[in-house]
């Protein structure tokens, strides 16, 4: 699978197999290396990061044309919602 984030500020792809752990490379992000896990549960994508800081990693999904992004680490989540343009 490959996820392609794009910004105002910086680009970033992502590209891995699916419930395989993998050594992922933030250095254009934000600087730090740590051991990532992504796969399906359910209808969510859940991503696992393991390094630094406990409890890091992130979960998307859609509900109709919303896309839902919640973030977390060390216990505290941040949540993101993104309604497609009509």
């Amino acid at each position: 699978m490959k996820i392609k984030t794009v910004t105002t500020f910086k680009n970033f792809d992502m590209d891995f197999t699916l419930g395989q752990e993998f050594t992922e490379d933030l250095g254009p992000v934000d600087g730090r290396k740590c051991q990532t896990t992504v796969d399906w549960d359910g209808d969510k994508l859940v991503c696992v990061q393991r390094g630094e800081k406990e409890g890091r990693g992130w979960t998307h999904w859609l509900e109709g044309n919303i896309l839902h992004l919640e973030m977390r680490a060390q216990g505290v989540t941040a949540k993101q919602v993104f309604k497609k343009a009509e």
